[in-house]
């Protein structure tokens, strides 16, 4: 049990994970973390800390980084299905600034790992989303960072729904563009 697909993308530290799931008329069971699997994949064995969160159809949050404190994560959706996204902002990347976006829903049970150094948000695409996401290093308060979602030097093509109000908190509308990134 707990044999994980591990797909890499564009973006090197990028990696969409789908589980195992045994199935029945009774439900499913699947490992959603195995240290010895994503071991093996090369992810990390040292998350401290398990995060969850509720957003309803429309809300944006992020792009969310961490300035002296960076975290790996590993997300998922537990309920519902958001589209998910994450920024390189690796100093001396060849990728620095190039996006890439994964739909994670409840249904494909699909995670994502983020390593640090990365902005990271999401847009809810169903009624409501339960996003949970395990991390490296604790929450910090004062230590997050971001940039706007829609800066046009990172180009990220969000699966907006017609009709559909965009819900952003007061701080993520404010956040400068990547131009303006000055984490050091």
């Amino acid at each position: 049990m707990g044999k994980i697909q591990v797909e890499t993308c564009h973006i090197e530290g990028l990696k969409v994970i789908t589980p195992q799931v045994f199935g029945d008329e009774r439900g499913y069971f699947m490992e959603t973390w195995q240290q010895k699997d994503f071991a093996a994949a090369g992810m990390p064995e040292n998350f401290v800390q398990d995060n969850q969160s509720s957003s309803r159809r429309g809300v944006l949050r992020g792009l969310h980084y961490q300035i002296n404190f960076p975290q790996d994560k590993l997300v998922r959706v537990v309920r519902g299905e958001v589209f998910d996204v994450a920024v390189d902002l690796r100093e001396g990347s060849e990728t620095f600034g190039q996006w890439f976006g994964v739909l994670l829903s409840a249904e494909n049970k699909k995670q994502f790992f983020i390593p640090k150094n990365f902005a990271h948000g999401f847009l809810v695409l169903s009624d409501i989303a339960e996003f949970t996401y395990k991390c490296t290093d604790f929450y910090h308060p004062n230590d997050e960072g971001g940039i706007r979602f829609d800066d046009p030097e990172i180009g990220i093509e969000w699966p907006f729904q017609e009709g559909v109000e965009l819900i952003l908190s007061e701080k993520d509308q404010k956040w400068p563009g990547l131009k303006d990134y000055a984490h050091k």
